[in-house]
């Protein structure tokens, strides 16, 4: 465990110590690349020139070394692609070996905390707080029930009174006289008065109305 741990700084020191060297020969290469191409655009304006001189020798010469520029720029570029492909292969491989670590750190742990969690004590704490729920329910029931003088109402009693009241206050409604709607004036021809009739009638009906609701 310690190894793996005091092991893992080296191994990554070093992936990089090598990533970063490549980075240089990459950039050494591409400086020597870019001399050579500037070499052999030179050798060609050279050839140009003893051309136009009709120095058909001379130009062969700088043509010579213009391929072998050339031949040189290409052994290069091969060179720059084999080391961008194991620039990238060693990357790959470091972000494999950091996540293989990691899951390995994690499945490390993961066994480090199932030792320091038993089925036993999980069981024990699960009884335990079931035995202080339980307990507490209990104390909730005992603070809710009435004491003194309440504690002696008979809850049958209290209830056939309340059927007695909601019946009474059904009877009730039931004996008010209905509301009626207001009846048109009736107009009297002048000298003339309404029938005393009618009022005795109303008087007799709201008489009536109250001996029922007595």
């Amino acid at each position: 465990m310690f190894t793996r741990i005091f092991g893992k700084p080296k191994q990554e020191t070093n992936a990089l110590a090598t990533l970063d060297k490549l980075n240089e020969t990459l950039e050494m290469l591409e400086k020597k690349e870019k001399v050579l191409l500037k070499k052999a655009a030179s050798e060609v304006e050279r050839a140009k020139e003893f051309t136009r001189a009709k120095n058909k020798r001379a130009a062969i010469q700088c043509l010579k070394r213009k391929r072998l520029y050339e031949q040189q720029i290409e052994q290069l570029g091969n060179f720059q692609l084999r080391i961008h492909d194991q620039m990238i292969l060693l990357e790959g491989a470091k972000a494999t070996t950091e996540t293989v670590d990691a899951l390995r750190t994690g499945a490390a742990a993961m066994k480090a905390m199932q030792k320091a969690t038993n089925i036993d004590d999980v069981d024990k704490t699960m009884d335990e707080i079931n035995e202080q729920t339980e307990n507490m329910k209990q104390i909730q029931e005992a603070l809710s029930m009435p004491i003194g003088a309440a504690a002696d109402f008979d809850e049958d009693e209290l209830e056939a009174e309340l059927e007695e009241l909601e019946g009474a206050e059904l009877e009730e409604q039931l004996l008010q006289p209905a509301t009626t709607a207001p009846a048109a004036p009736v107009r009297v021809p002048a000298g003339r008065q309404p029938a005393k009739k009618v009022e005795n009638d109303d008087d007799e009906l709201a008489e009536l109305q109250r001996e029922m609701a007595l």
